[in-house]
């Protein structure tokens, strides 16, 4: 008959004494208690691995920190994986290797896992803007939370403080952006699945308004308060910029000089800075070429048009326009994104094409555009558009002395 072990007990346990030596007592089934010379008692599995049929040694731990029934459901726990031909050695690394990297997967880290892809779909401006809402509100509080350990109610009392300052649209982009981030953590295999999906539903929602704007016979009102602003010279050229060519603020502070083809007078934004990705070709008035050459002394050795005011080698902030209109009394009534609603509502008024118009405001595909003109008709209808809007301004500033029309065009 095959010897039985006789299990232990816990008076055999507290009451074994150390030797010279190390020994062991054994429970049965693997399970040993190790004594070693100094005293200390460790509970050691001895198994058989799977396929080689080596013998193995697995630690769990030192009694009395971990009890005899404790040591007993862990040797069960390595009996359950030998009989699935899983080595409880192999299997406790993984484990703890899978606990690693949960706790390194922080929520801040993927999500700068996802923007750095995310980033390559949308422009500059707009990656700033996602990067900077997710900086500012949520990574102070959560940034360093496991993302296996991210639940929607913690998420909600995170961004409460958005919604009492009355941010709806800013709490909106932000509750999409997590998601969009979280979606990623389940693609990649991180967690197995978003418990963001409806937060945004635990939230009130935006009121939908249009940007301020002015109506379009208050343009002298507005080109009299930039030519007697006291702003600097490049900011007062970066509104007329915006003003004339129907830009959007992000487009036109990041302007730079090599986007520009003087001979033929345009301005190529790239794919990389367009909102919807695709390359925009401007026709360049009389007057957006003046702007262009009173830029020339101050930034024409850098890298762009309008240099940022503290840091010159950069771009202007984006803000610039905003600020300034702030600081003119346009508060609540025009912000620097209204300025291409001004020039939309005055070409349609009039009866200027209304899918050229769109194209101006790089609102639809020039392509679906181009199937009506050919490509040299469509340059031309789109010059003749932006030249008569740059001519309207400059009436509009007569007597005001804006910049557009007082530098020579060379």
């Amino acid at each position: 008959m095959p010897r039985t072990t006789k299990p232990l007990n816990s008076t055999q346990i507290t009451q074994a004494k150390s030797r010279g030596r190390e020994y062991n007592l054994a429970d049965g089934n693997g399970l040993y208690l190790r004594v070693k010379p100094n005293g200390s008692k460790l509970w050691v599995f001895n198994y058989s691995r799977p396929f080689t049929r080596k013998r193995a040694n697995i630690s769990f731990g030192a009694f009395p920190a971990l009890p005899l029934q404790k040591a007993r459901e862990k040797r069960q726990e390595c009996l359950e994986l030998l009989a699935q031909d899983i080595d409880p050695k192999y299997h406790k690394l993984e484990v703890a290797q899978q606990k690693k990297e949960a706790l390194e997967n922080t929520l801040q880290k993927v999500v700068a896992d996802w923007f750095e892809r995310k980033k390559k779909t949308v422009s500059p401006c707009y990656a700033d803007d996602i990067w900077a809402s997710l900086e500012n509100n949520v990574f102070p509080t959560l940034g360093e939370t496991p993302i296996h350990m991210v639940r929607a109610k913690m998420v909600i009392d995170c961004l409460r403080p958005v919604e009492a300052k009355g941010a709806l649209e800013t709490l909106k982009r932000v509750c999409q952006r997590l998601n969009e981030a979280m979606v990623y953590a389940v693609n990649t295999g991180l967690i197995e699945s978003n418990p963001l999906t409806n937060i945004r539903d635990a939230f009130d929602k935006p009121q939908h308004e249009n940007l301020p704007t002015l109506e379009i016979d208050r343009l002298p009102e507005l080109m009299w308060s930039i030519s007697t602003a006291s702003i600097k010279l490049v900011t007062r050229c970066l509104i007329e910029w915006q003003l004339h060519n129907m830009s959007r603020p992000g487009e036109a502070a990041r302007l730079e000089w090599s986007e520009i083809d003087f001979e033929k007078q345009v301005w190529i934004i790239p794919a990389s800075k367009m909102k919807r990705k695709r390359e925009h070709i401007v026709p360049l008035s009389r007057q957006s070429m003046n702007i262009l050459e009173i830029m020339k002394p101050i930034s024409g050795n850098r890298q762009y048009v309008f240099p940022g005011d503290r840091n010159p080698r950069h771009h202007a902030n984006p803000q610039t326009a905003n600020m300034a209109l702030k600081r003119m009394g346009f508060q609540g009534e025009l912000v620097a994104h209204g300025l291409r609603s001004l020039a939309s509502t005055t070409l349609n008024e009039q009866k200027f094409d209304s899918e050229l118009i769109e194209v101006c405001l790089s609102h639809i595909d020039k392509d679906r555009v181009r199937a009506t003109y050919n490509k040299a008709e469509y340059i031309k209808l789109r010059r003749e558009i932006l030249q008569w809007w740059s001519d309207h301004i400059e009436k509009a500033a007569e007597g005001n002395l804006s910049l557009s029309s007082v530098a020579p065009c060379k």
